[in-house]
């Protein structure tokens, strides 16, 4: 698939089948995903593979998550609805979910050369899924829980998990993609 094509299919999806998604294709989109550039080529980025036995737990785990969900889109200003909880309780049935992590201690500037960095390569994977026919939904809820998942996960105290991205092949026909913005640019000479 060409980039732009992949630029413009690229939306969440909400419901997967439960094909389980062949290593090789989760190879490529972690491989995508460690092109993306960072500060002094640091390479912030963990990614934690959750599948089988680690993803029950994980989605045990979200699943006990939805108790603040309420609060926390509150925070948003949205209201939850019956659909987002079962969203975050199943993680739509996705059979795979990635964890990215950072190096826990840092702040200030050196905290968001690593959060850019982790941006961009979340971005890269989520395209290198879409171009290999696969869904994603890129996940910033597990604030409240984070301290679980990465038990589940074997994530070292020393990293903090920032992200997680459910993975999949689509269950249905994608949704259509919310209008986008297209007045965000000032052009200056």
């Amino acid at each position: 698939m060409e980039l732009f094509d992949a630029i413009q299919q690229r939306h969440s999806f909400r419901s997967y089948r439960s094909d389980p998604v062949p290593r090789e294709m989760l190879d490529r989109i972690i491989r995508a995903a460690s092109r993306a550039p960072s500060a002094g080529n640091e390479q912030p980025w963990r990614f934690y593979v959750a599948t089988g036995n680690a993803l029950a737990r994980l989605i045990e785990i979200m699943s006990q998550s939805t108790q603040y969900f309420e609060d926390f889109l509150s925070v948003l200003g949205h209201q939850a609805t019956a659909d987002q909880l079962t969203w975050y309780s199943e993680l739509g049935g996705a059979p795979v979910v990635i964890v990215c992590t950072i190096p826990e201690g840092e702040d200030g500037l050196l905290l968001l050369n690593k959060h850019l960095a982790v941006g961009a390569a979340v971005e890269n994977l989520l395209l290198a899924a879409t171009a290999l026919g696969l869904g994603t939904c890129s996940v910033t809820f597990s604030y409240w829980v984070s301290d679980q998942v990465a038990e589940v996960l074997g994530v070292p105290g020393d990293q903090r998990i920032v992200a997680m991205v459910t993975v999949g092949f689509p269950a249905d026909a994608p949704p259509l993609a919310p209008p986008r913005e297209t007045d965000i640019a000032v052009f200056l000479d």
